[in-house]
């Protein structure tokens, strides 16, 4: 069909664009002045002029998280048959169909098995009352963190600069919603109390909250995102926790963004060594030694130890702060070597006949594809210690 150009009125439209361009130069003129007092008119961080976010397109960062977050994003109702989300696609329903009807009798049977009450009868064989609350006790712990997340994530948007930066954010906003939501329901599915936070947590995330700018990244994706990272890879091959690993890559990009942000748009010297801002870190690390006191009943129940669980965690944290430039008041090396000494001296007095141990090499993470992912992300060994 052919389009049937109307008539307009050639000198009214020169009269509109020329009171729009004189404007235009007007209004950008004084937001360029005016702006950096915080008098513009411009309150956004978008550039329409380059069509893109301030920071510019930054497609590196966007290739590495946001792409890869898309690429990897997993659905409930495949990884969590269990749960009540229907959050596939038509078409990967079509392809679960196919892999069921690929499957051989026993496959079946065990994938009608996770899809019914069966699973809560197949955690009560494998877990005793007591493990079962003890593993919804440390999980908890990452559920609440999942909420602040959720919160932060979406504080820090308007402080990231580049397209390719806010949309990786977007995309971790996405999945904090989803790990939120799902580890939720995850956690009903045990029949067990979900308890509230520890004040310990509620310290750390209502100060995480309370940090203002890029330094939310040091609390959130540095220690809150560290701390589920070494949770989940120490619990994903517990039985029936396989779907953990999916939480686990999701959280390795949460920690790996701010070194890739950190690359693109580098923090400046004084950002770095700022001594309020480096105690004001220091104050968000120091109530994780009690909080992870308080859970060594619950971790002992399910096996683990708690300093070789404090230690993973710590020397991972501390490695990381040092490798983006979230430096603390008293060196890595320094802070390691005395958590250490801590951790001994509270197993002396409580442990009989407790030997020196170096509690900062332990490695509390199984699995090999789970140690190759945090492996990427920290860039350390488990051998490597904390220097």
């Amino acid at each position: 069909m052919p389009i049937a150009a109307r008539a307009y009125n050639k000198t009214a439209h020169a009269i509109n664009a020329g009171i729009e361009h004189t404007l235009n130069k007007a209004v950008r003129g004084y937001d360029k002045v005016a702006r950096p007092l915080g008098l513009g008119i411009r309150l956004s961080n978008y550039d329409d002029i380059n069509y893109a976010f301030d920071g510019g397109v930054g497609d590196d960062l966007r290739k590495k998280h946001y792409d890869k977050s898309l690429r990897l994003l997993w659905k409930a109702e495949k990884h969590v048959p269990f749960s009540s989300f229907h959050d596939c696609s038509r078409d990967e329903l079509k392809l679960l169909q196919l892999a069921e009807d690929s499957m051989s009798a026993a496959e079946k049977k065990e994938l009608k098995r996770v899809r019914s009450e069966d699973f809560r009868r197949e955690l009560d064989k494998h877990y005793t009352p007591e493990q079962k609350q003890a593993m919804v006790n440390i999980l908890s712990l990452i559920g609440h963190g999942e909420a602040y997340a959720w919160i932060v994530s979406n504080q820090l948007m308007g402080d990231l600069q580049s397209t390719g930066a806010r949309a990786a954010m977007t995309m971790q906003v996405l999945e904090e919603a989803k790990h939120f939501v799902v580890l939720k329901e995850i956690l009903e599915a045990f029949d067990c109390k979900i308890p509230r936070m520890m004040v310990w947590e509620y310290i750390v995330l209502e100060n995480v909250v309370r940090q203002s700018g890029l330094e939310k990244f040091f609390g959130m994706n540095v220690v809150v995102e560290g701390i589920a990272l070494s949770l989940f890879g120490a619990l994903s091959s517990y039985p029936c926790m396989d779907f953990l690993r999916m939480f686990h890559l999701d959280e390795s990009r949460h920690t790996g963004l701010p070194h890739t942000y950190f690359e693109s748009f580098p923090m400046t010297t004084w950002q770095k060594v700022n001594p309020v801002t480096m105690s004001l870190r220091m104050a968000t690390v120091i109530p994780l030694i009690p909080m992870i006191l308080r859970v060594e009943k619950d971790l002992a129940l399910l096996g683990i130890d708690v300093f070789e669980f404090a230690g993973s965690i710590l020397r991972k944290i501390l490695h990381l702060t040092g490798r983006v430039g979230f430096y603390l008041p008293i060196p890595q090396a320094v802070v390691s070597w005395n958590l250490n000494v801590l951790f001994n001296a509270y197993s002396y007095a409580t442990r009989p006949g407790h030997k020196f141990t170096n509690f900062m090499t332990a490695e509390t993470t199984t699995g090999a594809d789970e140690l190759a992912v945090e492996h990427n992300v920290f860039q350390i060994n488990p051998q490597q210690g904390a220097a």
